[in-house]
Formats: structure tokens, sequence, C-alpha cells
């Protein structure tokens, strides 16, 4: 029911199609490999296996281009919603939210942006970051003063033009500081880079630091 109602609402829109669906996680993975949709709707609970481990196995070894994966759960605070996100979902949407929502987040994620509710993943980062080092990492002293700007600002939920504003400086030159910001953490996306800064320390659900 909830996978018809989702279809019903997407194939409405213009320029969004459903290219699959499927009832468990290792079926969503076949589906995914199969079928290379843009975006890829996971619920974090599913039978046999979960939305988790299989986001994990749609993505590595990602293949080119790998899809975003957007995390549908029914619970913002929930551990399995950190884990999805760490496992390389670029966001995620409340089971509750409206259709205009739900549309407005394919789309969102569709884009390559992240779909960022900084609030939330503060707090569970807070709640469940289970990996902090005793010393901060090696990438957080290659950082350059202004990657590390941008990071912080990253972690805000602002865009690459909200930060251009910030900073004063052209668009371009924040989209070559957040390349090198995943590149020096080694993580995919902005929503894994300000989760490895949470984790590492460099921000803390009180403040930054670094």
């Amino acid at each position: 029911m909830v996978r018809t109602a989702l279809r019903v609402i997407l194939d409405a829109e213009p320029d969004l199609e459903v290219a699959g669906e499927a009832s468990t996680g290792a079926e969503a993975v076949s589906v995914v490999r199969e079928l290379r949709p843009d975006v890829v709707l996971m619920d974090v609970r599913m039978p046999e296996v979960d939305g988790i481990r299989a986001t994990e196995r749609i993505l590595a070894p990602a293949p080119e281009p790998a899809p975003r994966v957007l995390v549908v759960t029914t619970f913002e605070n929930d551990a399995y919603v950190y884990d999805a996100l760490r496992a390389g979902a670029a966001g995620f949407l409340l089971k509750r939210a409206a259709a205009e929502d739900l549309v407005a987040a394919v789309r969102v994620v569709a884009r390559s942006d992240s779909l960022l509710y900084p609030a939330a993943l503060r707090g569970l980062a807070a709640a469940y970051a289970r990996h902090r080092p005793a010393a901060a990492p090696a990438w957080v002293a290659r950082l350059t003063e202004r990657e590390a700007e941008v990071l912080r600002l990253m972690a805000t939920g602002l865009t690459n033009a909200e930060i251009a504003r910030r900073m004063g400086v052209g668009p371009a030159t924040v989209k070559t500081h957040v390349a090198a910001v995943l590149a020096k953490t080694g993580t995919r996306d902005r929503t894994q880079a300000v989760i490895a800064a949470y984790e590492s320390g460099f921000i803390s659900p009180s403040g930054p630091r670094g």
C-alpha cells in the first residue's frame, strides 16, 4: 500500500518516473543494479536485508553514476537513520511527510544535493556517533582555513550558493572547496562529510571546534 501510494504521487509529476519497486532489501539491490535509477527511496526497516545493508551494497562498489539513496523513516531520531547516512544515504524523509515534500526531496537528491536537516543530524550525531577517535584524524590538519570554514557551513545545511554569499566568494570557488573537503575526508558527499566532521570531533553537537 505504501509503495503504491508513493508510485501514484511520483508518477503524477511530469519530470519524474518510477522505474521499479522492491519488497525486500535484497530485491532492492537487484532491482537497482538492473534498472540503474537516479534516486532510490529506501525504507530502513526492510525484510531479509535491512535498508542500511541494502544501501551499502548499492553504493559499494558504486556503479557509475551512483544512484542517490533517500531514506524513508518513521522516526527522525532513529539509530537506523544515522547508520543509513553513514552508509552513504544522501538524506532522509519522514513517512508522514506531505506529498509535495516527498516530490521536492526526490528532486533535491536527484540534482546531487544532500537533504540535510542540521538540527536532526546534530542530534543523531550526539546520540549515535560511536567512532570518535582520541585524537583528530590526519585529514583535519590537511584542511585549509577556507575548507574548514566551508565544512562548518555545510554542517549548518547551507547550499553552495548560500555559503558563497556568507563567505563573499563565487559559487565556483565554494564548489572547489567542497570537492577538496570530500577528497580529504574520503567521503562520497556532503552528508558523509558532515558525519565525518562530527565523528572526528572537528564539529561537536554543542558547537564547532578545530
